[in-house]
């Protein structure tokens, strides 16, 4: 049951990092990222093969931080000459592209997968809790790298961007630059979550990157609430435990779980814990007045 439970906490984990990485990209810069889980398999892919030939896993992870944030560079560029519309489907196509040459090409192991050499940590085989405790970790770090950002010059100029790109521009703010930052802050991220996942696995398929896995980073983000720190965490501890609590029901899980998704964009698209949202009205309302008396104040 141990075991169980913690397998399921690593999985959220996972998800909760990509929630959070994807949250920079559409929350805090207003892109539309339609393709997030192409640059989470560019990561796993990169470290796996890098492990295989003897490579360190650390230098592994670093490999696959910068590859994917590489590459996430270069769809920034991209997404200067696109808007809304057609960068998410540009963002899709790259998805699907990013599919085919993993399960198309030998060198990514083809339609079989590729098996990846195992993590030993203090001379033993890593368990789901040292991979738990590692993505707790890089989970802290991340969310006070968003802190950091959003008292800083760059999450101002992030929020003028998502607000109105020309008014930021008509202020001097680069905004092309902000936009090319923001993807390579969010894709890096990912591909640094892939390699931790990859050595989890110990076996990773093409499918693992698939288009439905994107979609449901998405919807993480969307159902938590977009442009912030808690709205992806919730999210993704929602709908990462959704599957296991819903076994009862495997026929319709999928069918529950577009529902809310549905339900939550028709009566309260700002998330559970958005902005301006409900819960955040009432908790705003009630429990941060105590909060204040008491010297202290919830924001994230």
């Amino acid at each position: 049951m141990g075991n169980y439970i913690t397998t399921v906490a690593v999985n959220i984990a996972v998800f909760s990092l990509l929630a959070l990485s994807l949250n920079i990209i559409i929350g805090y810069a207003g892109q539309s990222m339609m393709g997030h889980a192409a640059f989470f398999g560019i990561g796993a892919y990169t470290a796996a093969i890098l492990t295989n030939k003897g490579i360190s896993f650390w230098l592994a992870l670093l490999a696959s931080l910068i590859v994917s944030g590489a590459l996430g560079a270069i769809l920034g560029i991209i997404s200067l000459r696109l808007r809304d519309d057609f960068l998410a489907i540009t963002t899709i196509g790259i998805n699907f592209v990013m599919v085919a040459l993993f399960q198309n090409m030998k060198f990514f192991g083809g339609s079989l997968g590729m098996a990846v050499k195992p993590l030993t940590m203090f001379g033993k085989k890593a368990t789901p809790m040292h991979f738990l405790i590692m993505l707790l970790i890089l989970i802290f770090l991340v969310c006070m790298l968003i802190r950091k950002m959003n008292s800083s010059w760059f999450g101002l100029a992030l929020a003028s961007l998502r607000g109105d790109e020309g008014a930021a521009q008509s202020f001097g703010v680069n905004t092309n630059q902000y936009k090319i930052l923001a993807f390579i802050i969010g894709t890096s991220i990912a591909g640094l979550t892939g390699g931790v996942y990859a050595h989890r696995m110990t076996f990773i398929f093409s499918s693992s990157f698939a288009f439905i896995v994107s979609i449901s980073i998405i919807s993480m983000v969307v159902v938590g609430g977009v442009g912030t720190i808690r709205g992806p965490l919730v999210g993704a501890i929602l709908l990462g435990a959704a599957p296991e609590l819903l076994r009862f029901a495997d026929d319709y899980r999928m069918i529950l779980y577009g529902g809310v998704i549905v339900l939550m964009m028709r009566f309260q698209p700002q998330g559970l814990l958005g902005e301006n949202s409900f819960l955040m009205n009432k908790f705003n309302q009630y429990i941060n007045p105590l909060l204040k008396r008491k010297g202290g104040e919830f924001n994230a």
